[in-house]
């Protein structure tokens, strides 16, 4: 279970402290999916992140599958991070140099044992329709393709936790739904808590629970 109690978060400008979350509450169990909407600059990547462990907050808390993150030190947290919590960015963040397959296997190099993790990303790509492209390098790819291998990199160490900022952002209409769909048919496979964020309510209308995060605070809708 992903839980988050009275969250907020507070950042220092030279006009004061400046306030973009507060007292947020969630609760998603393994096998929920959920989108986030809201205007630009509401503060949903700031609570994607925070959720994700990626920034702390000035209160409250997360807690993921029992654990609270913020108690770790970095080192520990950055396990975490890898272990349980799968991200996908508006930006997929591929490695140039690197194939697909390569690309897939990034978030396996800080493993204890790597053992098992090509043949794992090997199904992945197969399951995201890449099969055929392992050894291809990103740009040889189409956005939307490119956006697949990031889908299967989150995925590459089972996480508990997929956390998707804006997937489909930089993605024309159709391949936008191809994404969505790609992403909502792999978590019920996988049974991972999912939480998208996005502006589009195309995108929003595909899942059955949806929150809007206006003027600091998450309600739903």
């Amino acid at each position: 279970m992903l839980e988050a109690r009275a969250l907020s978060k507070d950042y220092a400008t030279p006009a004061g402290s400046l306030p973009v979350l507060r007292d947020v509450d969630l609760k998603l169990s393994r096998g929920e999916a959920a989108a986030i909407m809201g205007p630009s600059g509401s503060g949903k990547s700031t609570l994607l992140h925070i959720l994700g462990a990626l920034d702390r907050p000035t209160s409250g808390e997360v807690t993921l599958d029992g654990s609270n993150p913020f108690a770790l030190d970095e080192r520990q947290q950055a396990a975490f991070r890898n272990r349980h919590v799968g991200f996908v960015f508006q930006d997929h963040f591929l490695l140039p140099q690197c194939s697909v397959l390569e690309n897939v296997l990034v978030p396996t190099l800080v493993a204890d044992s790597r053992d098992g993790f090509e043949p794992r990303a090997r199904e992945l790509l197969d399951q995201v329709g890449l099969s055929a492209r392992l050894d291809h390098r990103p740009a040889e790819l189409s956005g939307g393709e490119k956006q697949r291998v990031a889908i299967a990199r989150a995925l590459i160490r089972d996480p508990l936790l997929l956390l998707c900022d804006e997937p489909t952002g930089n993605l024309d209409r159709a391949s936008a739904a191809k994404v969505v769909d790609l992403l909502l048919d792999l978590h019920r496979r996988r049974n991972t808590i999912l939480l998208v964020v996005t502006h589009s309510l195309e995108v929003a209308g595909h899942f059955s629970r949806r929150y809007e995060l206006t003027e600091r605070s998450l309600k739903a809708i």
